[in-house]
């Protein structure tokens, strides 16, 4: 089967606006991934330590704001549903497989090892600024908020920045 053209990018780019701006409306919040990724590790921590997360004051206060479970945080649901999409959209598209893509000039292994590694950073990077992309920048930048504004000005500006160094691993 051939796989289906791409939707139109910025046609994309104004249904993910209405999209935040509709869920700020509803929810009163924006959009997020990496409070996902929090809430399943509080949740290991809770599991796997629990006189651990009962004794430090982090995992206390993140207990105390969600009393119902780490796990039952809309962020949760948000990111499974967020998979759940992507799945059908793939499917739908026929373009749905296993692939691994790098450049010429890297290896399979250095592909994974950089986005481990891009990723770790990045979701340190979102606690200390509490929000990621989506939530701080995209987000921030739906409700005209400057810390968005800021962020997203950052982020476009890291990397512009760093790709001068890393763009023989992709040309």
């Amino acid at each position: 089967m051939t796989p289906k053209p791409y939707m139109n990018p910025y046609l994309a780019g104004v249904l993910l606006g209405l999209l935040l701006t509709a869920t700020v409306y509803i929810t009163g919040r924006g959009l997020g991934a990496s409070g996902a990724m929090k809430s399943a590790a509080v949740a290991t921590v809770e599991t796997v330590a629990p006189s651990h997360a009962s004794g430090t004051p982090y995992y206390r206060e993140y207990q105390e704001e969600h009393p119902e479970g780490a796990l039952k945080n809309w962020l949760v649901f948000e990111v499974i549903g967020v998979v759940i999409g992507a799945f059908l959209s793939g499917l739908l598209s026929n373009r749905l497989s296993f692939k691994l893509e790098h450049g010429p000039r890297t290896t399979r292994n250095i592909r994974i090892a950089g986005a481990i590694f891009g990723g770790a950073l990045f979701g340190f990077g979102a606690q200390l600024g509490r929000g990621c992309t989506s939530g701080a920048a995209l987000s921030g930048m739906g409700v005209l908020s400057t810390g968005g504004i800021i962020t997203m000005m950052a982020i476009f500006g890291g990397a512009y920045a760093f790709a001068y160094f890393f763009r023989k691993l992709w040309v």
